[in-house]
């Protein structure tokens, strides 16, 4: 993630000791320069800039989650991306998080803020184990079982949603409490169907407004706008 670049000077007629105290100088350089940490210093320095990001974000979860100022948004990944350190450790950490927060919200679009509380802990409590003397495979291994444990009760609990007012509650959370779209994505579903296709795009007016088009929509004209060879007939 971090680059270190040095340069190479070379001049005419410089002695062979000369260009190999040269290059000598230049990796001690480069080998000063970077920060390496192992051990408990290590996932120390890390973990804090873990927890500083998901102390952050948690305030975000769930239909009452509160704004964060940074960016007056409650959405996970947001708040995530917006937290930087000048300290590379920290940096480290807090990367981890934001990988976790961009997967989630890349594979379901929702979802980030509890991303991030899970993952806090799992590092939190891993650390621990770490120290205490548990080999890493070991733990490796014990996550993963557990992972299925909790995906196979998951399934068992979850609900499937039908009705057009737990599709508003569903999207009213998304929406950050927005109870208006919430019900304007109800709506949405209801004209589409569960295999329809919704898009949103920016109005022009004060109001929200829902648009059913009916048949199918396809798009007309050059792919590229490079195919063009004419710019007075467009053709």
């Amino acid at each position: 993630m971090y680059r270190i670049a040095s340069r190479l000077a070379s001049s005419i007629g410089s002695s062979a000791s000369k260009k190999q105290l040269s290059s000598r100088v230049t990796y001690s350089r480069s080998y000063v320069a970077k920060d390496i940490n192992f051990g408990v210093g290590a996932r120390a320095a890390m973990l804090q800039g873990v927890n500083e990001v998901a102390e952050a974000v948690k305030v975000t979860m769930g239909p009452k989650g509160r704004h964060v100022i940074i960016e007056k948004s409650k959405d996970g990944v947001t708040v995530a991306k917006s937290i930087k350190f000048k300290e590379k450790a920290k940096s480290v950490g807090a990367d981890l998080v934001k990988q976790v927060a961009n997967a989630t919200n890349t594979a379901t679009g929702d979802g980030t803020t509890c991303a991030t509380v899970l993952t806090q802990a799992i590092l939190v409590e891993g650390c621990k184990s770490v120290s205490a003397g548990v080999n890493v495979m070991d733990l490796r291994s014990g996550i993963n079982i557990a992972v299925g444990g909790v995906l196979s009760d998951l399934k068992k609990r979850a609900l499937m949603i039908s009705t057009p007012e737990e599709i508003t509650l569903v999207a009213t959370i998304s929406a950050n409490g927005e109870r208006e779209i919430g019900e304007m994505i109800a709506r949405a579903m209801g004209k589409a169907g569960k295999h329809g296709v919704i898009t949103v795009t920016d109005g022009n007016t004060l109001d929200n407004e829902l648009e059913v088009v009916e048949g199918m929509k396809l798009a007309r004209g050059y792919i590229s706008p490079y195919f063009i060879t004419d710019q007075k007939t467009q053709k």
